[in-house]
């Protein structure tokens, strides 16, 4: 997508997600419209699988993402599962079908949970 259709569709004026982000494999609710904020940032992202296989601190195949929505607070999500830890890393899974990581989030930084766009759906 580009900068200006996504700043114009998904996005708000305030940086904003103008729409909720659903899990692309259920549809499940992961965010609610306006309880993120838009933010780019390199961060690598293990190929989609289930949440058992991304534990076990392999070396995954994946991909560097960079357009994510950054949320402060855990308790923003509707529905979202993490992995157990990675080094200091825990990856954002959907709570229902345990699909991902559809995010990051370092054990350093307590109030940063990110969400790729590129691993959502978006309604």
């Amino acid at each position: 997508m580009e900068p200006a259709e996504l700043q114009n569709e998904l996005v708000s004026a305030e940086g904003r997600n103008r729409k909720a982000v659903l899990c692309q494999r259920c549809g499940s609710r992961v965010l609610q419209p306006g309880t993120a904020l838009f933010s780019r940032r390199q961060l690598f992202l293990p190929s989609m699988r289930k949440k058992p296989a991304l534990a076990d601190g392999s070396n995954p195949d994946g991909d560097l993402l960079q357009e994510h929505w950054l949320v402060n607070d855990m308790f923003i999500f509707e529905n979202v599962g993490f992995t157990k830890d990675v080094g200091n890393i825990k990856f954002l899974v959907c709570a229902d079908c345990e699909i991902g990581p559809i995010g990051w989030h370092c054990l350093d930084d307590k109030n940063s949970f990110y969400v790729a766009l590129e691993r959502v759906s978006h309604e």
